[in-house]
């Protein structure tokens, strides 16, 4: 499990200690309270270096809010890729 983590962190430059914070903030988050969802982009976005324009926070907050998303990584990921 630990070469897994430590490839991401080569690929991503995400340190697998920023990974395991942000599972567990998700860990009972309230997706339906948008105030949580826009910390949780925040904080994604933070440790992944990623811009998140206004309109695409808006977007996303939107998608997870109504459920109109699964909640897996790659339907995620695409949210924060598209333009």
């Amino acid at each position: 499990m630990s070469d897994l983590f430590d490839n991401i962190e080569k690929k991503t430059n995400v340190k697998k200690e920023d990974i395991f914070k942000l599972a567990n903030s998700v860990q009972g988050a309230d997706f339906t309270d948008e105030k949580t969802v826009r910390k949780l982009i925040a904080n994604v976005a933070r440790v992944a270096n990623v811009n998140v324009s206004k309109e695409k926070e808006d977007r996303i907050v939107k998608a997870i809010v109504n459920k109109n998303i699964p909640f897996d990584l790659s339907s995620i990921s695409k949210l924060f890729s598209q333009k």
